[in-house]
């Protein structure tokens, strides 16, 4: 039998915040400064959640 894995309130926050912040960097009015620090974020996040 395979072992069930569990989806916490944690990795759907993350899921979220990753969806957001990659909805973001389709923003076209996002200045140069935002968009590196948006994608600085979305790395760690993806890193975390081991998406990466």
């Amino acid at each position: 039998m395979s072992e069930k894995s569990t989806y916490t309130c944690r990795d759907l926050r993350i899921e979220m915040t990753i969806l957001g912040l990659r909805r973001r960097l389709q923003d076209p009015s996002l200045d140069q400064r935002e968009r590196e620090k948006t994608k600085a974020r979305l790395r760690e996040l993806e890193a975390e959640a081991g998406m990466d």
